[in-house]
């Protein structure tokens, strides 16, 4: 899959650029896709340089909690749920634990946390992988839940929308709150359609309607809450999270006679060689995407869209939006540059912005994660995953659309 995937990108990048060559005279194209070569390669090395510091940092923490037998503990905890939905993943496993603090950082929006301890679930569940090149389903179900995890706090969206000089910068707070959850239920039941796994299993139900209750008394509070003291809970909660799990991770290791230093650095060290392991496929993967944004094959597609929709008759007001949408999943930093574009062009309290503010919190940067996942355990082939992903993003961009109108049209 990712092989065709990879090619794909350079093929359809390829033919684009010879259509706006040889039909629109644009022969610029070429030095713009080079160019981007280029750059893409050298934002690969960028982002390697923050994993050289994250990764040993936070696996070095993780390696005492391991040892100090708490993340033993969540996945005993969470073993009948997981029992369930990653059969092949033994009771007691520490993927579980690990999976589990990965999805609570990614909720509260510590993606400085939740990477490392991603990529530390997904070495876990490599070692019970009988395939060194092929995802098996347990990795595939965690990467989808992981590129399409709900996020409760996306304060990074209300501060461009205040940088903007919005009325209210957390107007899109609840729709994009109502967008991800479709979108991480989405990747959840498209994952358990190609694994036929059992949903409606009491136990997955005792697990996830108290948890789903949980989460919609979450959302209440936090919508009634200003974007002054929202932003203020978001840094309190973030911090005081992530320096309270070191300190319990650092407190429980020294009463359980864990030498907490010497188990940093042995932590450290092995995070030091994931990233390390990390380049090649992140070059990879960024340089077949950067291709293809130049190429301008985006705006093709774009076109086609808008054109489809005006021939139906539909008010097509959402598709000034989707330019964030469709580079979404291939660049994080191209989508907040489409955002902060549509913005400027129509206003911050415009629909279309509100719409773009939605779908930029509500998608993931999916091939990225891919990327950076797969690739840290030297996976090729993603049988399922890439599509299941795919839908989940695309779930969330129709639910951003619809929920805007329902708030804003």
């Amino acid at each position: 899959m990712l092989n065709g995937l990879w090619l794909g990108f350079f093929l359809v990048a390829a033919a684009s650029a010879l259509a706006r060559w040889l039909i629109g005279g644009d022969a610029t194209v070429f030095a713009a896709m080079v160019e981007s070569l280029f750059a893409m390669a050298k934002l690969a090395v960028e982002v390697m340089v923050l994993l050289f510091g994250t990764l040993p940092l936070w696996l070095g923490f993780l390696r005492i909690a391991e040892k100090a037998g708490l993340v033993e503990r969540l996945a005993v905890l969470l073993g009948p749920l997981f029992r369930r939905l990653m059969p092949e993943v033994p009771p007691g496993h520490p993927a579980i634990g690990l999976i589990t603090l990965n999805f609570a950082a990614n909720g509260l929006g510590l993606d400085n946390a939740a990477t490392p301890i991603g990529l530390k679930a997904m070495k876990a569940l490599q070692e019970l992988n009988p395939s060194s090149t092929t995802a098996s389903n347990a990795q595939i179900l965690f990467l989808v839940l992981n590129a399409s995890s709900l996020t409760l706090l996306p304060v990074t969206i209300f501060m461009y929308r205040a940088q903007q000089g919005a009325a209210d910068p957390t107007l899109v707070f609840l729709p994009i709150l109502l967008a991800t959850s479709a979108s991480t239920l989405a990747g959840l039941l498209s994952v358990a359609l190609m694994q036929r796994l059992r949903l409606w299993d009491p136990v997955v139900l005792a697990y996830l309607i108290p948890g789903a209750l949980l989460l919609a008394g979450f959302m209440a509070v936090l919508g009634t809450l200003s974007a002054t003291a929202l932003a203020q809970l978001s840094s309190l909660l973030g911090n005081l999270t992530l320096f309270s799990l070191i300190v319990l991770f650092l407190i429980v290791g020294a009463l359980k006679k864990v030498p907490v230093y010497e188990s940093f650095v042995e932590g450290a060290k092995e995070g030091f060689d994931v990233a390390r392991n990390l380049l090649p496929y992140l070059v990879a993967m960024l340089c077949a995407v950067g291709v293809l944004r130049a190429s301008g094959a985006l705006e093709v597609v774009l076109g086609g869209i808008r054109w489809a929709v005006e021939g139906l008759g539909w008010d097509s007001r959402f598709v000034e939006a989707l330019p964030t949408a469709l580079v979404k999943p291939f660049s994080g930093s191209a989508a907040r540059a489409m955002l902060l574009e549509t913005m400027q062009t129509h206003g911050v309290d415009s629909f279309p912005a509100l719409v773009a503010a939605t779908v930029q919190g509500s998608t993931e940067t999916t091939f990225y994660v891919l990327a950076v996942y797969f690739g840290s355990v030297g996976l090729q082939r993603a049988r399922h995953a890439v599509g299941c992903a795919l839908t989940a993003d695309l779930a969330g961009v129709i639910a951003s659309i619809g929920v805007c109108y329902w708030f804003f049209a």
